[in-house]
């Protein structure tokens, strides 16, 4: 819990229409804290028919739950973004999260859908079951994770602890004279540090290229993104809030090769997204390595305690990947940086108002199905 002045020491939890003072300090900045639970994550939301609600826990932690109204029926349901905040254990984290939905419950709330990045842990969980509570499928893409301690690791040990082949690979990039530019709202004074450039075109540029990266990268690997301008505007929003970081990759003639998208957040850098251009697997095959060991020295640097090398299950297989699957290759290669598989309890959902929620359901995919059709 975040000691605050500003922040109501006693009393019940509040729903707020607007965040108070230094509400990314309460829920993006702590420890487990998330930027889907930042005040750039609530207004980008609100653009799209959500409406957030901030539910203050007195002399402690914010949590951002996003209110979206039953078309036609009435009725509304939640979401609470990677949220609460798992501080101070999973018996807390759930216990904080049923206080809230209760809260939600006497607003007139149906459902109430969270999915914190808690560990996969009874004390999580049970309490959630016997507060009704149940497990959903995941509404992030993944439900897991491939972690990598960094507490107390510096440069040199963290590049002992990856694999030779990816060690070689990483040289090899450098050697060739690929570089790394730095888009980050937060660059210190004294620059982007050893190891990077910095950028000789405005970030919405390199991010609108990033986007052209991914849709390429999804047909190679048959998955798909939703609207650029969405993406875009998300982007640009965490990038000036300080939360975003894009490494892109140059090859030698200064072509952009590769990228690595990196959220900022808690203790840890998380990878986001990653794409390359399928000409440079060939030509440069290291340069995906180079950005990532790249991130885990900005998150040493950082002093972050872990660097979140992203998830590799999919729906369908919410486990580790098995060889000769899709993901498999993907999970080989964030394992080689040192990185372990971290289980977590996943996304959970509490049915209040069942007839309005059934109700709620079949109004909102036949509003969906009329829009295509519109």
């Amino acid at each position: 819990m975040i000691e605050d002045d500003r922040w109501p020491k006693d009393g019940p939890i509040q729903l707020l229409r607007e965040p108070p003072p230094d509400w990314d300090e309460h829920t993006v900045d702590v420890p487990g804290g998330h930027v889907y639970q930042s005040i750039a994550w609530a207004n980008h939301r609100r653009s799209s028919g959500w409406e957030p609600r901030f539910a203050v826990i007195p002399a402690g932690l914010g949590v951002l739950t996003l209110l979206r109204p039953w078309p036609i029926v009435g009725g509304v349901s939640v979401y609470i973004p990677r949220g609460p905040v798992p501080a101070g254990g999973p018996a807390e984290t759930a216990e904080r999260l049923i206080a809230i939905a209760r809260v939600l419950a006497e607003d007139g709330v149906d459902v109430v859908a969270a999915d914190p990045e808690v560990a996969a842990d009874p004390g999580y969980t049970s309490p959630l079951r016997a507060a009704g509570f149940h497990g959903i499928e995941e509404i992030q893409p993944s439900r897991h994770k491939i972690a990598l301690p960094l507490d107390g690791v510096d440069e040199d040990a963290a590049m002992d602890g990856i694999a030779k082949s990816t060690r070689q690979r990483i040289r090899k990039a450098e050697g060739e004279g690929i570089v790394v530019v730095r888009h980050d709202g937060r660059v210190p004074s004294g620059g982007v540090g050893e190891g990077f450039i910095a950028p000789r075109e405005p970030t919405q540029i390199a991010l609108d290229r990033f986007y052209d990266l991914l849709l390429e990268t999804g047909e190679r690997k048959q998955f798909s993104f939703g609207p650029r301008e969405s993406f875009m505007a998300w982007w640009v929003a965490a990038h000036r809030a300080g939360h975003l970081v894009l490494l892109e990759a140059r090859a030698p003639d200064d072509a952009p090769i590769a990228g690595l998208l990196l959220y900022r957040h808690g203790e840890r850098l998380s990878t986001v997204h990653s794409g390359d251009h399928a000409d440079a697997r060939r030509d440069h095959p290291g340069a995906l390595h180079l950005l990532r060991w790249r991130a885990i020295q900005l998150a040493i640097r950082e002093r972050r305690a872990e660097m979140d090398l992203g998830g590799v299950d999919v729906p369908g297989a919410r486990r580790e990947p098995r060889e000769g699957e899709p993901m498999w290759g993907l999970y080989q290669h964030k394992l080689s940086f040192g990185g372990h598989w971290v289980e977590l309890a996943g996304a959970q959902e509490l049915v209040i108002r069942p007839n309005r929620y059934r109700a709620g359901r079949i109004a909102a995919r036949l509003s969906r199905l009329l829009g295509r059709r519109g």
